[in-house]
Protein backbone atom coordinates (compact mmCIF):
# COMPACT_ATOMS: atom_id res chain seq x y z
CA UNK A 1 0.00 0.00 0.00
CA UNK A 2 1.08 3.78 0.13
CA UNK A 3 1.82 5.31 2.89
CA UNK A 4 3.74 8.07 4.90
CA UNK A 5 7.09 7.74 6.84
CA UNK A 6 7.89 10.01 9.57
CA UNK A 7 8.82 12.65 7.68
CA UNK A 8 5.27 12.79 6.08
CA UNK A 9 6.88 11.41 2.79
CA UNK A 10 4.95 9.12 0.97
CA UNK A 11 6.65 5.65 0.80
CA UNK A 12 5.43 1.98 -0.52
CA UNK A 13 4.96 -0.77 1.66
CA UNK A 14 6.49 -3.90 1.09
CA UNK A 15 3.35 -5.65 1.12
CA UNK A 16 3.09 -7.64 4.64
CA UNK A 17 0.34 -6.79 6.96
CA UNK A 18 -0.88 -3.34 5.34
CA UNK A 19 -2.30 -5.22 1.62
CA UNK A 20 -6.05 -4.30 2.50
CA UNK A 21 -5.02 -0.40 2.53
CA UNK A 22 -5.81 -0.30 6.42
CA UNK A 23 -3.95 -0.03 9.72
CA UNK A 24 -4.42 -2.78 12.12
CA UNK A 25 -3.76 -0.35 15.14
CA UNK A 26 -0.79 0.69 16.79
CA UNK A 27 1.12 -2.46 17.00
CA UNK A 28 0.99 -3.40 13.57
CA UNK A 29 2.45 0.26 12.84
CA UNK A 30 5.02 -0.72 15.60
CA UNK A 31 6.08 -4.00 13.81
CA UNK A 32 6.37 -2.82 10.26
CA UNK A 33 8.77 0.26 11.61
CA UNK A 34 10.61 -2.55 13.51
CA UNK A 35 10.86 -4.73 10.05
CA UNK A 36 11.92 -1.57 8.58
CA UNK A 37 14.27 -0.16 10.68
CA UNK A 38 16.28 -4.12 10.77
CA UNK A 39 16.12 -3.70 6.76
CA UNK A 40 17.26 0.02 6.31
CA UNK A 41 20.60 0.72 8.63
CA UNK A 42 18.02 1.30 12.24
CA UNK A 43 16.24 4.10 10.21
CA UNK A 44 12.36 3.50 11.12
CA UNK A 45 10.13 4.11 8.53
CA UNK A 46 6.64 4.19 10.57
CA UNK A 47 3.86 3.77 7.21
CA UNK A 48 0.56 5.68 7.48
CA UNK A 49 -2.38 5.91 5.56
CA UNK A 50 -3.39 9.23 4.45
CA UNK A 51 -6.22 9.30 7.22
CA UNK A 52 -3.65 8.73 9.87
CA UNK A 53 -1.42 10.63 8.87
CA UNK A 54 -3.99 14.00 9.19
CA UNK A 55 -5.16 12.89 12.66
CA UNK A 56 -2.10 13.11 14.15
CA UNK A 57 -1.40 16.51 12.20
CA UNK A 58 -5.36 17.58 14.25
CA UNK A 59 -3.97 15.94 17.35
CA UNK A 60 -0.54 17.95 17.19
CA UNK A 61 -2.76 21.17 15.90
CA UNK A 62 -5.06 21.06 18.76
CA UNK A 63 -2.48 21.76 21.55
CA UNK A 64 -2.35 25.07 22.81
CA UNK A 65 0.80 25.73 24.93
CA UNK A 66 0.87 29.21 26.99
CA UNK A 67 2.37 31.33 24.07
CA UNK A 68 -0.15 30.63 22.23
CA UNK A 69 -2.89 31.64 24.39
CA UNK A 70 -1.35 34.31 24.97
CA UNK A 71 -0.42 35.45 21.62
CA UNK A 72 -4.84 34.91 21.68
CA UNK A 73 -5.12 37.18 24.30
CA UNK A 74 -2.85 39.77 23.14
CA UNK A 75 -4.60 39.99 19.66
CA UNK A 76 -7.72 40.64 21.25
CA UNK A 77 -6.45 43.19 23.37
CA UNK A 78 -4.82 44.89 21.07
CA UNK A 79 -7.93 45.10 18.52
CA UNK A 80 -10.47 45.63 21.11
CA UNK A 81 -8.19 48.29 23.39
CA UNK A 82 -9.96 46.52 26.45
CA UNK A 83 -9.05 44.07 29.22
CA UNK A 84 -12.35 42.81 30.52
CA UNK A 85 -13.08 41.36 34.00
CA UNK A 86 -16.01 39.60 32.85
CA UNK A 87 -16.14 36.19 30.74
CA UNK A 88 -20.09 35.09 29.73
CA UNK A 89 -20.27 31.80 27.55
CA UNK A 90 -23.49 31.74 26.30
CA UNK A 91 -25.34 28.77 25.63
CA UNK A 92 -27.79 27.45 22.78
CA UNK A 93 -30.29 30.32 21.68
CA UNK A 94 -28.70 32.29 24.48
CA UNK A 95 -26.14 34.39 21.97
CA UNK A 96 -29.21 37.50 23.13
CA UNK A 97 -26.80 37.72 26.02
CA UNK A 98 -23.90 39.33 24.23
CA UNK A 99 -26.38 41.46 22.41
CA UNK A 100 -26.76 43.73 24.93
CA UNK A 101 -23.11 44.97 25.27
CA UNK A 102 -22.69 48.34 24.66
CA UNK A 103 -20.07 49.81 21.91
CA UNK A 104 -19.28 46.20 21.35
CA UNK A 105 -15.77 45.15 19.61
CA UNK A 106 -16.65 41.76 17.19
CA UNK A 107 -14.03 39.72 16.54
CA UNK A 108 -15.59 36.73 14.44
CA UNK A 109 -14.05 33.33 15.32
CA UNK A 110 -12.76 32.56 12.15
CA UNK A 111 -10.66 35.65 12.15
CA UNK A 112 -8.99 35.10 15.28
CA UNK A 113 -5.33 33.42 15.13
CA UNK A 114 -5.67 29.82 15.97
CA UNK A 115 -8.96 30.08 17.07
CA UNK A 116 -11.41 26.89 16.37
CA UNK A 117 -15.16 27.51 15.25
CA UNK A 118 -18.45 26.61 16.08
CA UNK A 119 -20.38 24.55 13.75
CA UNK A 120 -23.76 24.47 15.81
CA UNK A 121 -26.92 26.02 14.65
CA UNK A 122 -27.62 28.66 17.34
CA UNK A 123 -23.98 29.45 18.11
CA UNK A 124 -22.98 32.92 15.91
CA UNK A 125 -19.13 32.23 16.60
CA UNK A 126 -18.68 35.34 17.43
CA UNK A 127 -16.75 37.10 20.06
CA UNK A 128 -17.79 40.43 21.66
CA UNK A 129 -16.16 43.06 23.89
CA UNK A 130 -17.63 45.74 25.11
CA UNK A 131 -19.26 47.44 27.92
CA UNK A 132 -22.36 45.60 30.44
CA UNK A 133 -23.39 47.72 33.31
CA UNK A 134 -20.74 49.42 33.83
CA UNK A 135 -17.99 46.33 33.63
CA UNK A 136 -15.90 45.64 31.20
CA UNK A 137 -16.79 42.39 29.79
CA UNK A 138 -16.17 39.51 27.31
CA UNK A 139 -18.44 37.32 25.56
CA UNK A 140 -18.57 34.00 23.28
CA UNK A 141 -21.55 33.79 21.18
CA UNK A 142 -21.24 30.37 20.39
CA UNK A 143 -19.18 27.78 22.36
CA UNK A 144 -17.19 24.14 20.84
CA UNK A 145 -18.60 20.77 22.15
CA UNK A 146 -16.94 17.58 22.47
CA UNK A 147 -19.46 15.93 19.31
CA UNK A 148 -17.97 18.41 16.81
CA UNK A 149 -14.67 16.47 17.16
CA UNK A 150 -13.08 18.65 19.21
CA UNK A 151 -10.64 17.85 22.07
CA UNK A 152 -12.00 18.77 25.58
CA UNK A 153 -8.78 20.80 25.69
CA UNK A 154 -10.04 22.69 22.86
CA UNK A 155 -13.44 22.94 23.63
CA UNK A 156 -12.65 25.17 26.89
CA UNK A 157 -9.61 26.50 25.31
CA UNK A 158 -11.00 30.40 24.98
CA UNK A 159 -11.35 30.06 28.76
CA UNK A 160 -7.48 30.38 29.11
CA UNK A 161 -7.41 33.40 26.68
CA UNK A 162 -10.25 34.93 28.88
CA UNK A 163 -8.08 34.72 31.59
CA UNK A 164 -5.16 36.30 29.71
CA UNK A 165 -7.11 38.96 28.95
CA UNK A 166 -7.69 40.16 32.00
CA UNK A 167 -10.84 37.94 33.19
CA UNK A 168 -11.57 36.68 36.74
CA UNK A 169 -15.31 35.80 36.46
CA UNK A 170 -16.55 33.74 34.51
CA UNK A 171 -20.32 33.09 33.57
CA UNK A 172 -21.57 30.15 31.79
CA UNK A 173 -24.59 29.57 30.11
CA UNK A 174 -26.49 26.34 28.69
CA UNK A 175 -29.69 24.79 27.41
CA UNK A 176 -30.56 22.08 29.55
CA UNK A 177 -33.03 18.95 29.50
CA UNK A 178 -34.69 19.09 33.51
CA UNK A 179 -34.24 15.41 34.93
CA UNK A 180 -35.60 17.11 38.46
CA UNK A 181 -39.40 16.72 38.16
CA UNK A 182 -39.54 20.00 40.60
CA UNK A 183 -38.74 21.46 37.42
CA UNK A 184 -40.71 22.97 34.60
CA UNK A 185 -39.60 23.63 30.98
CA UNK A 186 -38.39 27.41 30.89
CA UNK A 187 -37.24 27.64 34.52
CA UNK A 188 -33.48 28.70 35.44
CA UNK A 189 -31.51 26.17 37.54
CA UNK A 190 -27.91 28.08 38.79
CA UNK A 191 -25.67 25.41 39.17
CA UNK A 192 -24.01 24.98 42.84
CA UNK A 193 -21.97 21.48 41.39
CA UNK A 194 -21.56 18.91 38.52
CA UNK A 195 -21.15 15.24 37.47
CA UNK A 196 -18.77 14.81 35.12
CA UNK A 197 -19.63 11.91 33.28
CA UNK A 198 -17.27 12.70 30.54
CA UNK A 199 -14.48 12.64 33.21
CA UNK A 200 -15.45 9.03 34.58
CA UNK A 201 -14.65 8.09 30.91
CA UNK A 202 -11.03 9.37 31.47
CA UNK A 203 -11.75 12.54 28.94
CA UNK A 204 -10.73 16.03 31.01
CA UNK A 205 -9.43 19.46 29.77
CA UNK A 206 -6.59 19.26 31.99
CA UNK A 207 -4.82 16.15 29.85
CA UNK A 208 -1.48 16.17 29.03
CA UNK A 209 1.64 18.17 30.57
CA UNK A 210 0.77 20.33 33.12
CA UNK A 211 1.51 23.90 32.92
CA UNK A 212 1.62 25.39 36.02
CA UNK A 213 1.58 29.32 35.13
CA UNK A 214 -2.03 28.43 34.01
CA UNK A 215 -2.47 26.38 37.31
CA UNK A 216 -1.96 23.23 39.79
CA UNK A 217 -1.10 19.61 38.47
CA UNK A 218 -3.93 18.76 40.65
CA UNK A 219 -6.85 21.08 40.97
CA UNK A 220 -9.89 20.93 43.61
CA UNK A 221 -12.96 21.06 42.68
CA UNK A 222 -14.98 21.09 45.88
CA UNK A 223 -16.34 24.43 45.83
CA UNK A 224 -16.33 25.23 41.79
CA UNK A 225 -19.05 27.41 41.91
CA UNK A 226 -19.14 31.09 43.69
CA UNK A 227 -21.49 30.99 46.68
CA UNK A 228 -21.57 34.34 46.91
CA UNK A 229 -22.74 34.43 42.98
CA UNK A 230 -25.41 32.05 43.83
CA UNK A 231 -26.60 33.75 47.03
CA UNK A 232 -27.15 37.12 44.62
CA UNK A 233 -28.27 35.25 41.46
CA UNK A 234 -31.55 34.49 44.20
CA UNK A 235 -31.87 37.79 45.67
CA UNK A 236 -32.06 39.03 42.26
CA UNK A 237 -34.62 36.42 40.69
CA UNK A 238 -36.68 37.68 44.07
CA UNK A 239 -36.17 41.55 42.84
CA UNK A 240 -37.35 40.20 39.46
CA UNK A 241 -40.37 38.08 40.47
CA UNK A 242 -39.31 34.76 39.11
CA UNK A 243 -38.06 33.06 42.20
CA UNK A 244 -40.31 30.51 41.94
CA UNK A 245 -39.27 29.48 38.65
CA UNK A 246 -35.33 29.59 39.62
CA UNK A 247 -33.47 26.64 41.75
CA UNK A 248 -30.16 25.73 43.06
CA UNK A 249 -28.87 22.36 41.30
CA UNK A 250 -26.38 19.64 39.97
CA UNK A 251 -25.67 19.46 36.52
CA UNK A 252 -24.27 16.72 34.69
CA UNK A 253 -22.53 16.68 31.28
CA UNK A 254 -22.66 13.76 28.52
CA UNK A 255 -20.50 13.58 25.02
CA UNK A 256 -23.65 13.82 22.73
CA UNK A 257 -24.88 14.59 20.19
CA UNK A 258 -27.35 12.44 20.75
CA UNK A 259 -29.73 12.79 23.67
CA UNK A 260 -30.07 10.08 26.58
CA UNK A 261 -31.46 7.09 26.49
CA UNK A 262 -34.18 6.42 29.56
CA UNK A 263 -32.02 4.28 31.29
CA UNK A 264 -29.04 7.24 31.45
CA UNK A 265 -31.53 9.81 32.99
CA UNK A 266 -32.36 7.46 35.24
CA UNK A 267 -29.10 6.53 36.48
CA UNK A 268 -28.25 10.34 36.51
CA UNK A 269 -31.00 11.18 38.37
CA UNK A 270 -30.01 8.88 41.20
CA UNK A 271 -26.81 10.16 41.29
CA UNK A 272 -28.44 13.51 42.22
CA UNK A 273 -28.48 15.28 38.88
CA UNK A 274 -31.42 17.85 38.33
CA UNK A 275 -30.40 19.01 34.81
CA UNK A 276 -28.19 17.33 31.82
CA UNK A 277 -26.65 18.79 28.78
CA UNK A 278 -23.42 18.72 26.80
CA UNK A 279 -21.03 21.24 27.82
CA UNK A 280 -19.96 24.09 30.39
CA UNK A 281 -18.37 21.14 32.40
CA UNK A 282 -15.20 21.20 31.01
CA UNK A 283 -15.37 25.12 30.75
CA UNK A 284 -15.87 25.20 34.73
CA UNK A 285 -12.90 22.49 35.34
CA UNK A 286 -10.52 24.99 33.58
CA UNK A 287 -11.81 28.01 34.48
CA UNK A 288 -11.19 26.93 38.44
CA UNK A 289 -7.63 25.75 37.32
CA UNK A 290 -6.51 29.03 36.52
CA UNK A 291 -8.05 30.41 39.80
CA UNK A 292 -11.31 32.02 37.88
CA UNK A 293 -14.37 32.44 40.61
CA UNK A 294 -17.48 30.84 38.09
CA UNK A 295 -20.84 31.34 38.38
CA UNK A 296 -23.07 29.07 35.66
CA UNK A 297 -26.96 28.36 35.08
CA UNK A 298 -28.63 26.30 33.21
CA UNK A 299 -32.10 27.92 31.12
CA UNK A 300 -34.52 24.04 31.59
CA UNK A 301 -35.27 24.05 27.59
CA UNK A 302 -37.14 20.53 27.76
CA UNK A 303 -38.43 17.69 30.35
CA UNK A 304 -36.33 14.06 30.25
CA UNK A 305 -38.28 11.47 30.17
CA UNK A 306 -37.78 9.15 32.77
CA UNK A 307 -40.39 6.45 32.01
CA UNK A 308 -40.76 4.23 28.35
CA UNK A 309 -43.70 5.81 26.05
CA UNK A 310 -44.07 5.46 22.52
CA UNK A 311 -45.26 9.69 22.20
CA UNK A 312 -43.18 11.57 20.11
CA UNK A 313 -43.89 14.36 21.82
CA UNK A 314 -41.72 13.09 24.85
CA UNK A 315 -38.33 13.20 22.40
CA UNK A 316 -35.87 16.25 22.77
CA UNK A 317 -35.26 18.14 19.74
CA UNK A 318 -32.64 21.02 19.01
CA UNK A 319 -35.86 22.70 17.28
CA UNK A 320 -37.62 22.80 20.82
CA UNK A 321 -34.56 23.82 22.77
CA UNK A 322 -33.56 27.25 20.55
CA UNK A 323 -37.32 28.07 20.85
CA UNK A 324 -37.51 27.65 24.55
CA UNK A 325 -34.40 30.08 24.93
CA UNK A 326 -35.61 32.44 22.42
CA UNK A 327 -38.86 32.76 24.77
CA UNK A 328 -36.75 33.01 28.18
CA UNK A 329 -34.06 34.86 26.85
CA UNK A 330 -35.23 38.85 28.31
CA UNK A 331 -35.22 36.94 31.53
CA UNK A 332 -31.61 35.37 31.10
CA UNK A 333 -30.49 38.75 30.10
CA UNK A 334 -31.81 40.54 33.07
CA UNK A 335 -30.69 38.01 35.62
CA UNK A 336 -27.09 38.01 34.27
CA UNK A 337 -26.66 41.99 33.76
CA UNK A 338 -27.69 42.46 37.36
CA UNK A 339 -25.40 40.13 38.74
CA UNK A 340 -22.63 41.94 36.69
CA UNK A 341 -23.81 45.36 37.73
CA UNK A 342 -23.69 44.07 41.78
CA UNK A 343 -19.99 42.26 41.24
CA UNK A 344 -19.17 45.74 39.72
CA UNK A 345 -20.24 47.60 42.04
CA UNK A 346 -18.75 45.74 45.17
CA UNK A 347 -15.36 45.85 43.19
CA UNK A 348 -15.19 49.48 42.69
Amino acid sequence: MTGYNSNGEVATSNGNGHSNGHSNGQKTADYTAQENASKNGGKIECYLTPEELRAIRVLNEDTYPYEVIQEIADFIIKGSGMRPKIGIICGSGLGSLAEIIQDPKIFEYEKIPNFPVSTVEGHAGKLVLGTLEGATVMAMQGRFHFYEGYPLAKCSMPVRVMKLCGVEYLFATNAAGGINPRYAVGDIMLMHDHVNMLGFAGNSPLQGPNDPRFGPRFPALVNSYNKEMINKALEISKTMGIESNVHVGVYSCLGGPNYETIAELKALRMMGVDAVGMSTVHEVITARHCDMKVFAFSLITNKCATEYSDKKDEEATHEEVMAVAKNRQKACCELVARLVREIHASAS
